[in-house]
């Protein structure tokens, strides 16, 4: 099998800040990434079109070479990835793998909890999903999950208001609804990749007890755990050092506010799906 670049998706720029966990983690491998923005959000589209354009993406990394295609989205996770390692991959090629972010923080999440009680943060989509409830009850029967959609906090973001007061507004009202919903919350995972850029202002709005957890190096030593199983892929991940990024939205932009995400200089190309 000839050996290539592994795959990091996402409908805009989050996916970046895993990007950057990985890269951080296993720094000789080689990486692509695309971000959507041109069809961004995903967070409040429908199951159909996110599988649509998430599966459009999927096919394109896998005609770069790449034998391994990390979903780094919560959503395309939440509404495409199930149908697509089901239905599509075995007739595409069966010998490559599509992976997700929500199933490695499941397996974990419950580790951090002391009183059994999780928050998600999370898109509308990933929450009206339940995908977070039915991955963690696998592994943490036990643990009790409440859920808050937080739908301006990817705009704040991918708009760069996520350091103004507007900010605040929308980080206290979500922080205060989910901490009201259940006062034994002690854990809140940020299920969306965007969120990472405000956790400022949310560990502001949230008693100094309760843990915030960030998906990035969960992700990320997952992967690396994920490649040390199953060897036939690692052999497939080609080992250069190197990484290219896309956007199918306008690069100059993308490259000005990547940078931010990642922790360090990107340089995009355009691609129209």
């Amino acid at each position: 099998m000839k050996s290539g670049p592994i795959g990091v998706f996402d409908s805009g720029y989050g996916g970046l800040t895993i990007l950057k966990e990985i890269v951080a983690t296993m720094p000789g491998y080689d990486y692509v990434y695309l971000g959507d923005n041109a069809r961004a959000p995903y967070g409040t589209k429908s199951y159909d079109t996110v599988y649509e354009y998430t599966l459009e993406a999927v096919k394109w990394f896998l005609n770069q070479g790449c034998s391994l295609v990390i979903l780094a989205c919560n959503t395309a996770s939440a509404k495409a990835l199930r149908t697509i390692q089901q239905k599509d991959l075995p007739i595409i090629d069966n010998s490559k793998r599509v992976l997700g972010v929500i199933r490695p923080t499941s397996e974990v999440i419950g580790h951090y909890s002391n009183t059994g009680h999780v928050g998600i943060l999370g898109t509308t989509g990933t929450v009206h999903s339940d995908s977070y409830l039915i991955e963690i009850a696998k592994f943490f029967p036990q643990i009790k999950v409440t859920q808050e959609a937080c739908p301006e906090w990817v705009s704040l973001v991918e708009e760069n208001k996520h350091q103004t007061s507007e900010a605040d507004f929308f980080v206290k009202k979500h922080i205060d609804h989910i901490l009201t919903k259940d006062e034994s919350i002690d854990t809140l995972l940020l299920a969306c990749t965007h969120y990472p850029l405000l956790l400022e202002k949310i560990k502001k709005y949230t008693p100094g007890s309760t843990r915030i957890i960030s998906q990035g190096k969960i992700i990320a030593d997952s992967l690396m755990n994920y490649l040390k199983r199953h060897p036939e892929i690692e052999i497939a991940c080609s080992k250069n050092a190197e990484k290219k990024f896309y956007t199918t939205g306008k690069t100059e932009e993308f490259n000005s506010r990547a940078t931010t995400f990642f922790g360090a200089e990107v340089r995009s190309e355009k691609l129209v799906l």
